[in-house]
């Protein structure tokens, strides 16, 4: 069976809604059966989401997008750095030289 792939908005809205049916004094089990999930999985979505609001969470997930762009040019620059390294170190031309056909 595929696994669905929740949005941070939704689990945010279930969390709210599984503390309404904490409140009624329902089991975790049966909270999380109510959603469709497990129970390791609505734990770590309190402890992940839990007490965020929703703005919070688009903030959240628009630093995360910003994380990860700004991780992939650092990436990219050390790379160059490396590149640029070993170019000045004379490295570059140490391929052996090209023989002539042997005829």
């Amino acid at each position: 069976m595929a696994r669905k792939q929740h949005k941070p908005e939704e689990i945010v809205a279930k969390l709210r809604q599984v503390e309404v049916l904490a409140a009624q004094g329902e089991t975790v089990a049966e909270r999380a059966r109510a959603f469709g999930v497990t129970e390791a999985a609505h734990y770590c979505w309190r402890s992940e989401y839990g007490g965020l609001k929703l703005d919070q969470v688009k903030r959240l997930k628009l630093l995360e997008q910003e994380n990860g762009r700004l991780r992939k040019a650092v990436a990219d620059l050390t790379l160059e750095k490396l590149v640029l390294k070993e170019a000045a170190s004379g490295n570059v031309w140490s391929a052996p030289p090209e023989q002539g056909p042997s005829w």
